[in-house]
């Protein structure tokens, strides 16, 4: 920052701490020309006064100037009448006092020209900018005349819009009534639904455990079987050891197989009339869910093993049945050969 710029600096700011201690603006611009005159060196001026302070009109730092230099004059004459002074001393300081003021004089003269001759063009310029504005105004007030019909026409449609308005806030009221209605028969129907599927959940559950009784039955007779087969294996190699002893008991073993296989034959009809029970409980059951439907194939698959295991066992009763006696056996050969 230049020194000039940095003085400018300091005597506004010096200025706007007058403004704050004066409220005059006659008493403002005199305290302003002193301040520039006696503590920054600075001949004052009418358009430096007003650049500095900008109140009031031109007339106001003109006037205040010249009242300034009139109190300087004559506080300069008072001190040059002064009788201890030489004559040339103050014929010297009053002939420096008054060109001084003279110069100062004429150059705020020059510039409240220079001033007004401003003034008088922004003064035209003003003019212009009314008559312009004159213009605008008549265009204005053609605007606010169509602006006043489309107020009207607008507080018309708003009037409309309040009917409207009403219609649709009776409309909504009434919506609202059915609203909650709807609302109270959803709720119905939640509950309603909650209540088939907790009674789905207890279907499902017996289901469950109707299959898996069935499964747990279907073992026992695989047991059974298996403890059967084992038996009639023992059964067959104690008869080919003891043969004279099994043709005694033949009638009785057949007895037994035969009641054995009546008993595997009633348990295989209790367990497909069990799973066709369960199959048609899986079948009612399939159009509320599809968990249920795959229980089903699943238990369907299980009757089927069951059915080819029922089978199975069937096939190896007849294959342990004993064999006949035959007409020529072993033992009336020997006895042949014997008598021969």
């Amino acid at each position: 920052m230049s020194t000039e710029t940095s003085t400018q600096a300091v005597i506004q700011a010096e200025i706007e701490a007058l403004k704050a201690q004066f409220s005059e603006t006659k008493a403002l611009y005199r305290e302003v020309c002193a301040l520039l005159f006696f503590r920054h060196g600075i001949a004052p001026t009418a358009a430096k006064l007003y650049q500095y302070v900008r109140k009031g009109s031109m007339n106001v730092p003109a006037e205040a100037l010249a009242r300034f230099w009139e109190e300087l004059r004559a506080k300069a004459k008072v001190q040059i009448d002064h009788p201890d002074l030489p004559e040339a001393l103050k014929r010297a300081a009053a002939d420096a006092v008054q060109t001084l003021w003279t110069q100062a004089t004429e150059l705020a003269r020059t510039e409240l020209a220079a001033l007004r001759l401003e003034l008088q063009a922004v003064a035209d310029q003003a003019r212009a900018e009314l008559a312009t504005q004159q213009a605008n105004n008549q265009g204005l007030q053609a605007q606010i005349l169509d602006l006043r019909t489309a107020a009207a026409d607008s507080r018309a449609e708003q009037q409309m819009l309040i009917e409207d308005l009403q219609s649709e806030r009776r409309s909504h009221a009434a919506s609202l009534v059915r609203a909650d209605e709807l609302q109270r028969q959803v709720n119905e129907l939640m509950f309603q639904q909650e209540r088939i599927r907790a009674d789905f959940t207890a279907e499902l559950d017996k289901s469950r455990a109707a299959i898996a009784a069935s499964e747990e039955r279907a073992l026992g007779a695989e047991r059974r079987a298996l403890l059967e087969i084992d038996r009639e294996r023992v059964a067959r190699a104690t008869a080919e050891k003891q043969l004279e002893t099994l043709r005694a008991k033949q009638a009785e073993t057949e007895r037994q197989n035969q009641a054995k296989a009546l008993d595997l034959a009633t348990q295989h009809s209790r367990i497909s009339i069990e799973l066709e029970a369960a199959k048609l409980g899986l079948d009612r059951l399939q159009a509320s869910s599809e968990e249920q439907a795959r229980q089903l194939r699943v238990a369907q698959e299980q009757a089927t093993q069951f059915k080819s295991e029922a089978q199975t066992l069937r096939t190896l009763l007849e294959q342990f049945k004993p064999v006949p006696a035959s007409a020529h056996s072993p033992k009336s050969g020997r006895t042949k050969r014997a008598r021969d």
